[in-house]
């Protein structure tokens, strides 16, 4: 072994030109030591929204399951929106409402941890080692983020990560690693609209410069690592190649002025102790982002499954204590209700976003913003944390092929479909009768609508032709 190498510490950088140094992960080897230019019209944009601790789904002889059941009733043209969405009713042409999904390497991934996997539907387990995929959206940026100042607006209520299982952001890069969410108004629109200071060109030259001769350094390292530190490294390196691609990018587009947007109506700095505004304040970004064309991809995670974070606080918005135990208090007199209400108002500032999006003309295109502009609104949860019948609402996109005005129920008469009466298993403990349709099976198909060539996502069997 390479006698330098072998007295590596953890102190020890590869270091490139100007002084820029970069710190190397601990490997076992190691023991002591730990756009292009493109026409307006065509356009794609992506956005995806995710709700946490599932949705009410009383039985059928619930005297609450006409008004608080999430599904509708009826299927196909040939339905009835519940309390829970009938906000949807004015956008009811323009999106699809499907049941009868969900990810099979997840439908035994219940309770609070399945948040990390409804974008990518990889096999997170529900305890032990853990390791994710690629999410969506990040297959979509891949693809048309360079066209964008911004390849993918990724953002929370609660910001950050999270933790394994207990994701606090939907977005996931191709090596599994998590992607910080943003959840602070006032920062998001900096990074869409601020310019920065007038150094930064030379700073962006400087870097470039210097990762060029460290990703150089790199390589000629890997090959006296063990076969479990090469693995490690990889994952590094793919940081690496991450901030490269972001300098490269960044140089491009420093010269470009940042669009100029009238935010007079918008408080910026709007907090969750306020949520109604504060949701309509993240809504009305990725608004912005798309008709500026800074970015076409966005995610936005309202809430995360266990309710410790400031998420659980959105509740406040109609009257209502925390968030979560609205999911576990079903069974108390006005239990559906308040969890009902609760949802209502997530579809009616989901509504209200699709319906400016709706009423906004493509910028120099034809159709509205939302012909060109397909949006993922759901859960990996169903009734009480239960990882099977996706509740999703598909939106948008009709400038893309996709048909609207439907409710598509592929869960059937032997699926589970609601609550539990007294004295039997939760949900969650139930065997399940069928097989859901994969999840992935809709991804793919709106990936190939957005233009991405691909034939598989996630262990997916097909696609879904009725959409």
């Amino acid at each position: 072994m390479n006698n330098e190498l072998s007295t590596l510490d953890r102190r020890r950088f590869l270091r490139g030109v100007g002084g820029f140094a970069l710190a190397l992960p601990a490997f076992e080897t190691f023991s002591q030591v730990a756009s292009a230019a493109e026409k307006p019209a065509s356009r794609k944009r992506l956005a995806c929204f995710y709700l946490p601790n599932g949705v009410p789904m009383p039985l059928q002889d619930d005297p609450a399951f006409e008004d608080w059941s999430w599904f509708p009733q009826g299927e196909r043209k040939d339905f009835r929106f519940s309390k829970c969405l009938d906000p949807l009713e004015p956008l009811r042409d323009e999106l699809t409402v499907l049941s009868g999904l969900s990810h099979p390497a997840a439908r035994t991934v219940h309770g609070h941890s399945n948040a990390d996997q409804f974008l990518t539907g990889a096999d997170t387990g529900g305890r032990g080692d853990y390791k994710n995929s690629i999410s969506l959206d990040q297959v979509y940026a891949a693809h048309v983020g360079e066209q964008t100042r911004i390849s993918s607006l990724v953002m929370s209520t609660d910001g950050g990560v999270g933790t394994p299982r207990g994701s606090q952001t939907m977005s996931f890069a191709r090596s599994g690693r998590p992607i910080p969410a943003e959840n602070k108004p006032k920062r998001v629109f900096d990074e869409l609209f601020v310019k920065h200071d007038g150094n930064a060109a030379r700073r962006l030259a400087l870097n470039k410069s210097a990762l060029d001769e460290l990703m150089g350094d790199a390589q000629s390292l890997r090959k006296d690592l063990s076969t479990q530190d090469q693995k490690t490294f990889d994952e590094f390196l793919d940081s690496v190649r991450s901030t490269e691609l972001k300098v490269e990018k960044a140089a491009r587009w420093i010269d470009m002025p940042h669009p100029t947007v009238d935010v007079d109506h918008l408080n910026l700095d709007i907090t969750p102790d306020d949520p109604r505004e504060y949701i309509q304040a993240m809504y009305e970004l990725i608004y912005l982002a798309f008709k500026t064309d800074s970015t076409r991809v966005a995610t936005y995670m309202i809430g995360k499954e266990l309710g410790d974070g400031i998420s659980d606080y959105l509740a406040k918005a109609v009257g209502l204590p925390l968030t979560h135990k609205l999911s576990h208090e079903t069974k108390l007199p006005g239990g559906w209700k308040n969890f009902g209400t609760y949802c209502r108002f997530q579809a009616e500032e989901f509504s209200r976003f699709a319906a400016k999006l709706n009423s906004t003309a493509e910028p120099a295109g034809d159709g509205s913003m939302l012909d060109s502009t397909l949006l993922l609104w759901g859960s990996a949860s169903s009734a009480f944390h239960l990882s099977r019948n996706y509740p999703l609402v598909l939106a948008g996109g009709k400038k893309m092929g996709f048909k609207h005005g439907q409710y598509l129920d592929y869960a059937g008469e032997g699926a589970y479909r609601g609550g539990w009466a007294p004295g039997e298993p939760e949900p969650y403990r139930l065997d399940s009768t069928r097989e859901d349709l994969p999840l992935s099976n809709l991804y793919v198909t709106m990936l190939q609508r957005l233009g991405v060539e691909t034939e598989t996502f996630a262990g997916n069997t097909g696609t879904v032709s009725e959409v």
